[in-house]
């Protein structure tokens, strides 16, 4: 799996009550441009071109909770953000987009990504996964 990397906004983000983690909506999204950690809301991220399986905007990942114990908070989620190929090829692709759909102002926060080494191209019937772990969490803040 590859490691989680947070936007350096979402810290501030979080401060400023731009994100309900418990409630907001989050998507993940796929790009083969290199995020920036200074990058701040999805307009940043030059996505893939939808088509073939993979719709702009990318797929839903359902939230389970946003909690804390001890003073570590973790944000978990249950289900992974899964993409297959279908009439064509999708990529190619390499980093996955964490962000929240919810907020209007500002549009679209970004959360964090994951880097998966080198590019990836789904051929007609591949599935892509980015998988979250539901049991230590998406990621976690101390």
């Amino acid at each position: 799996m590859a490691a989680f990397n947070k936007f350096n906004q979402f810290v501030a983000d979080l401060g400023n009550k731009v994100h309900n983690l418990s409630s907001d909506a989050c998507k993940v999204m796929l790009t083969n441009t290199a995020p920036a950690a200074t990058n701040a809301i999805l307009a940043d991220i030059t996505e893939i071109a939808a088509g073939n399986g993979y719709a702009a905007g990318g797929n839903a990942a359902a939230v389970t909770s946003w909690s804390q114990s001890g003073g570590v908070a973790k944000f978990v989620q249950s289900s992974p953000a899964t993409w297959t190929a279908a009439g064509g090829s999708i990529g190619p692709l390499r980093y996955a987009v964490l962000y929240n759909s919810t907020p209007t102002s500002p549009l679209k926060p970004l959360i964090g990504y994951w880097d998966y080494g080198s590019s990836i191209t789904l051929a007609a019937g591949e599935t892509f996964t980015v998988t979250l772990d539901a049991t230590n969490g998406t990621f976690t803040i101390t």
